[in-house]
């Protein structure tokens, strides 16, 4: 499965997955806003942002990780942030093939680990990260604040 580095010319494409995923989350489908989201990550290069293209060049999916740093653990780690299959190529091991990415990737930049977050209900996403070797992490509470409200 071809997996690369998004590019520029893939910002149209794929920030109608990143709406997708959003609307996946419960948010307003809002195209423009993805395009420029996924523009202004592409510019800042801000994050590792992965593709799979599929065979007629159209993107199945992608995954997005942002470096950060583990004081606990002196070293870099990257959230794996987003993680979308278009849902008409689920089932494919897209998803799979793009986590295998991210983890080679970290590799690559001497990251040592990798956390995400899913919702509690994404049962099949749950399946999936376990059948890679990730573990729910039982020795922290994760919290959240909403600077918005």
């Amino acid at each position: 499965m071809p997996i690369r580095h998004a590019r520029t010319d893939d910002i149209a494409p794929l920030g109608a997955l990143l709406d997708g995923y959003r609307v996946f989350y419960g948010q307003a489908s809002d195209p423009d806003a993805a395009q420029r989201f996924v523009a202004r990550r592409l510019g800042l290069g801000d994050s590792h942002l992965l593709v799979h293209e599929d065979d007629d060049d159209s993107l199945a999916g992608f995954v997005q990780c942002y470096p950060l740093f583990s004081t606990v653990r002196l070293a870099p780690l990257w959230r794996l942030n987003d993680l979308f299959v278009a849902p008409e190529t689920r089932g494919r091991g897209v998803g799979r093939a793009l986590m295998q990415a991210a983890a080679e990737l970290a590799r690559a930049h001497d990251v040592k680990h990798l956390a995400l977050a899913t919702g509690i209900d994404n049962h099949t996403a749950q399946s999936l990260y376990e059948s890679e070797g990730w573990r729910r992490d039982r020795a922290f509470h994760h919290y959240a604040l909403d600077l918005d409200a």
